[in-house]
């Protein structure tokens, strides 16, 4: 069968193409097409668009941006039309996956939705949408079954196919990882400034900001795929911070710490059992008009899943040096402090089940096809 799959984020691209994996176990004759990154094509889809030309980032960037936000949504719909896959699967990525779908039901394809929009934190009219346009949700999180249940709308929940990533993985050994890297013997404390080039411009610098106080510990930037080494040497200049591309996962292996940007890479290293400190800062427009829309208590997928403040969140202008080497200390030499939030990250873990969610959402968009 044709499968059509639009990713739209360096994350959206990692679940993608585990899907992907395990529909192939099943459908010996899958066609794939995508608009998704490398891991995507590396599975053996056609790959139409990559999501590094797709990430606009806020309501500034947004605007900014709307020519080639409809350009995109016209190449897309037409490359639908021509190639007519027997499902269309959209992984997150509401505001141009929506409209997706509102054209793919007009146009009678077939529509699944796997890692559900964030619905439940804002814009909760979207639901009516989803209802009209989307033929099957699947869901990664505990607590979204029970969310769509309550407005009248059955989903299927998976589990968090994080772990299905995480526990198939080895774990890199430490000497080979400093000397493949040629990082010192130090400590290491993880930097992840996010995956858009528009977050690690704001990000990145307070992030560093810090070093001079931490002397003892070597920081290391977790470089996102499809993103030049360029772009962030305009940036690290001649701090002497090293960065490792597309290796996030081992570098989590062998932090003590980590200061993370808002999004699923709080969920990742909490899975890893690094304490953390998470960070957000945007637009001020765009941070405005989302603080009318949003009625959640926390923004990092920690503390939404765990419904308590596990991990400190450091938001506009409480993200700053002060505040930042103030959490990391806590972070570092606060033994009771970081024993607590790593029993909360079990705890979390708990929560999300077990593995699998890869191979049971394969199973369940083929049963339906």
């Amino acid at each position: 069968m044709r499968y059509y799959i639009i990713a739209g984020e360096a994350s959206g691209d990692l679940h993608a193409s585990n899907l992907m994996l395990e529909i192939n176990k099943l459908d010996a004759k899958a066609e794939f097409r995508c608009w998704g990154g490398d891991l995507m094509q590396a599975q053996g889809a056609t790959l139409v668009k990559h999501y590094r030309d797709l990430a606009f980032m806020g309501f500034k960037d947004v605007v900014a941006n709307l020519n080639t936000i409809r350009k995109n949504l016209d190449l897309c719909k037409k490359d639908l039309i021509q190639h007519k896959p027997d499902v269309l699967i959209l992984v997150d990525y509401p505001g141009f996956n929506l409209r997706i779908a509102e054209f793919a039901k007009q146009n009678h394809i077939h529509t699944v939705y796997y890692i559900s929009p964030q619905v439940w934190a804002w814009k909760k009219s979207r639901v009516k949408k989803i209802k009209r346009f989307v033929d099957q949700m699947l869901v990664i999180l505990p607590f979204e079954k029970e969310f769509y249940r309550s407005l009248d709308y059955e989903v299927e929940y998976v589990g968090h196919p994080l772990l299905d990533v995480l526990n198939q993985r080895p774990a890199s050994k430490k000497d080979d990882f400093l000397a493949k890297y040629k990082l010192e013997p130090k400590p290491i404390i993880a930097i992840l400034p996010g995956s858009r080039k528009q977050e690690i411009s704001r990000m990145l610098k307070i992030m560093l900001s810090v070093i001079p106080e931490f002397s003892e510990y070597q920081f290391v930037v977790a470089g996102a795929p499809g993103i030049d080494h360029g772009f962030y040497d305009s940036i690290l200049g001649n701090s002497g911070v090293n960065i490792i591309h597309s290796k996030t996962y081992d570098l989590l292996d062998h932090a003590k710490a980590a200061i993370v940007s808002s999004g699923t890479a709080t969920l990742e290293t909490a899975l890893f059992n690094v304490p953390e400190v998470v960070c957000y800062k945007g637009d001020p427009i765009s941070v405005y008009i989302a603080r009318q829309l949003i009625k959640i208590r926390f923004i990092s997928l920690v503390n939404l899943i765990a419904d308590k403040m596990v991990v400190k969140e450091l938001i506009q202008s409480d993200f700053n040096q002060d505040n930042l080497k103030s959490e990391l200390s806590k972070l570092l030499h606060n033994d009771e402090y970081r024993t607590q939030m790593i029993k909360d990250f079990s705890e979390i873990k708990t929560m999300l089940g077990q593995e699998g969610a890869s191979r049971k959402a394969a199973q369940l968009i083929y049963q339906k096809l």
